[in-house]
C-alpha cells in the first residue's frame, strides 16, 4: 500500500494476519475487513444502536472490574471511552454497514476495537498496543456477539421508545383531545363505505382518533415488556462459558441504573439469545400503530380535500406550496409524509418475520437486520407523529358551515324516522328526496307522516350526535 503524503499508519494482526489501519482512525484490523467485505448500503449503524452496545460494554467494564475479572485501571479506561462516545464523540468510527456479518459480529467489533483503542489512548499508550488493552480479551471479557447483540437490540429498543415514540405519541395524544374538545359543538356528516351517514361531532372525531392512540401505546408498552429480559451473561451459547458466576446478575443491574430500566437476567440464558419473539412483538404493535396511522393521515386528507371540489370540513395548515405549475395550491404533505413512514414501517415488520424465523440452533445470525429494522421503526414513527402533531395537527381549524350543511343534507338523517314512520316509509322518503331535491322535512311534512313538532325534535342534530356516557360538558 502506498501511503498518501502525511498520513501515518500502524499494523494490527488478527487471527487472519496483519493489516495497514490509519492511525487517525479508532476502528481496528477487523472492521477494517468488515468495510471491505461489505460495501453493500451506505447506511451506517443508528446512533441509538450504538449508545446501546457502549452502553453494555459500559456496564460490563464496570462488572467485571468490581468481580476482578480485568484489572481496575483497565476498567476505568474503558469506561471513561465509553462515556465520551455516549456523549458524542468518536461517533464516525462506527462505520461497518447495515448488511454485514451474520449476527453482528462486524459491528460488535468495530464498537470493541474503538473502546480499546480510545482506552489505550487514556492511559497513555498508542492505539494498538493490544498487548495492555484488548478489544477481545479486555472490553469483550466474558461477552459473545451472540448475547451481546439481542442485548443491545432490546436496551436500543427501549431507548427508542422512551427518547422517541412514547412522548411523540403522548404529544399526538393530547392534541387530537384538544382539538377534540376545540370542535365539540361541530356538527358534520358521518360517512360510511364514503356514503352519507348519520350526523357526528367532528370534536368526537378527533377523540375517537386519540382513544385509537391511546389503546395502541398501552399495546405497545405492554409488547416492550419484554424487552427488560436480558440474555447478557450467556457468553456464545448460553452456557455463560468464560464469566463470573455473579456477572450476569450485576451487569443487569448496572444496565438497569444506566437507562433506568427495571432490567434482570432472562431466566433461560439459551432461550433469550435464540428467540427474535419479543423483538417481532415490539415489531407487530408498532405495524398495527403504523395502520392506524395511515387510517388517521387518510381521513384528515379526505376532511381537507378541495378546497372547492372536495370535503373541506376543516382546513389543515399550509406548510409549503403544493405545485410546481398550479399557484396557490397547497397540498396535506404532513399526512401524505406520515402514510409513506408507516408503509416503510410496515415493510420493516415483514422483514423481521422473515429474519426470526431464520435462526439455526443456538443462534439467530439475521440480527444486525433485525436491529436495524426494529430501532429504525420506532424512532422514524416518533419523529413523524412529533411532526405531524407540531406541523398539522395543532393548526387544524373546522370549516362549520361547511359541515353544517353536509349534515342537513344528508339523506341519512331519514335513519332518525325509522322508528316514527317504518322502514320503507323512510326508504321512500330518502328516494324521493334524492330524484326531486326537496328537503327530507318537507316531504315527510306533505306526506303527513309526522308532525312538525315530532319531526323537529327527531331531526334535532344536537341530539342525534351525541355520544352516550361519556359526553364532554
Amino acid at each position: 500500500m502506498t501511503e498518501p503524503t502525511g498520513i501515518s499508519y500502524r499494523i494490527e494482526k488478527d487471527s487472519m494476519g496483519e493489516g495497514q489501519i490509519p492511525d487517525t482512525v479508532y476502528y481496528g484490523i477487523q472492521t477494517l475487513r468488515a468495510v471491505e467485505n461489505f460495501p453493500i448500503s451506505g447506511l451506517k449503524p443508528l446512533p441509538t444502536y450504538v449508545d446501546a452496545c457502549v452502553l453494555i460494554k459500559k456496564a460490563t467494564a464496570i462488572a467485571n472490574g468490581e468481580l476482578g475479572c480485568i484489572p481496575e485501571d483497565i476498567s476505568q479506561a474503558i469506561v471513561r471511552a465509553a462515556d465520551e462516545v455516549l456523549n458524542g464523540q468518536w461517533r464516525d468510527q462506527f462505520v461497518v454497514d447495515v448488511y454485514q456479518a451474520g449476527a453482528g459480529t462486524s459491528h460488535h467489533m468495530n464498537v470493541n476495537e474503538v473502546l480499546a483503542n480510545r482506552a489505550l489512548e487514556l492511559l497513555g499508550d498508542k492505539k494498538g498496543n493490544y498487548q495492555r488493552v484488548n478489544p477481545n480479551d479486555h472490553v469483550n471479557y466474558g461477552q459473545s456477539t451472540n448475547d451481546v447483540i439481542p442485548t443491545a437490540i432490546r436496551i436500543g429498543g427501549l431507548l427508542a421508545l422512551e427518547r422517541s415514540l412514547y412522548p411523540a405519541l403522548s404529544n399526538a395524544i393530547a392534541a387530537l383531545e384538544n382539538k377534540g374538545q376545540e370542535f365539540h359543538n361541530v356538527i358534520r356528516s358521518g360517512r360510511t363505505h364514503l356514503q352519507d351517514a348519520v350526523p357526528v361531532r367532528l370534536g368526537e372525531t378527533f377523540r375517537a382518533w386519540a382513544q385509537i392512540l391511546s389503546e395502541h401505546m398501552i399495546r405497545i408498552e405492554t409488547a416492550a415488556a419484554d424487552l427488560t429480559l436480558l440474555g447478557l451473561g450467556g457468553s456464545a451459547a448460553g452456557t455463560g462459558l468464560n464469566t463470573h458466576p455473579q456477572y450476569r446478575f450485576r451487569v443487569a443491574e448496572i444496565l438497569s441504573e444506566l437507562i433506568d430500566q427495571p432490567l434482570r437476567p432472562a431466566p433461560h440464558l439459551m432461550a433469550a439469545m435464540q428467540s427474535m419473539a419479543p423483538f417481532v412483538n415490539v415489531s407487530g404493535a408498532l405495524r398495527n400503530l403504523a395502520q392506524d396511522c395511515v387510517k388517521i393521515s387518510h381521513d384528515l386528507r379526505l376532511l381537507d380535500s378541495g378546497p372547492k371540489t372536495g370535503f373541506k370540513e376543516i382546513q389543515l395548515p399550509p406548510v409549503q406550496p403544493g405545485s410546481s405549475i398550479m399557484p396557490g395550491k397547497y397540498n396535506p404533505v404532513m399526512a401524505e409524509m406520515t402514510s409513506m413512514v408507516c408503509f416503510q414501517v410496515m415493510g420493516y415488520d415483514a422483514a423481521i418475520a422473515l429474519a426470526a424465523q431464520a435462526g439455526q440452533l443456538e443462534l439467530n445470525v439475521m440480527m444486525p437486520l433485525i436491529a436495524y429494522d426494529l430501532i429504525h421503526s420506532i424512532e422514524i414513527l416518533g419523529n413523524t407523529l412529533a411532526a405531524l402533531t407540531d406541523r398539522c395537527i395543532k393548526g387544524i381549524t373546522a370549516n362549520q358551515t361547511r359541515c353544517l350543511a353536509f349534515a342537513e343534507g344528508s339523506l341519512a338523517l331519514v335513519t332518525a324516522l325509522n322508528p316514527h314512520i317504518g322502514y320503507l316509509n323512510a326508504a321512500a322518503v330518502a328516494k324521493e328526496s334524492l330524484e326531486t331535491g326537496k328537503s327530507l322535512r318537507d316531504i315527510v311534512l306533505e306526506k303527513q307522516l309526522m308532525t312538525p313538532e315530532a319531526l323537529a325534535e327527531v331531526l334535532n342534530l344536537e341530539e342525534m350526535s351525541r355520544l352516550p356516557n361519556h359526553e364532554s360538558t
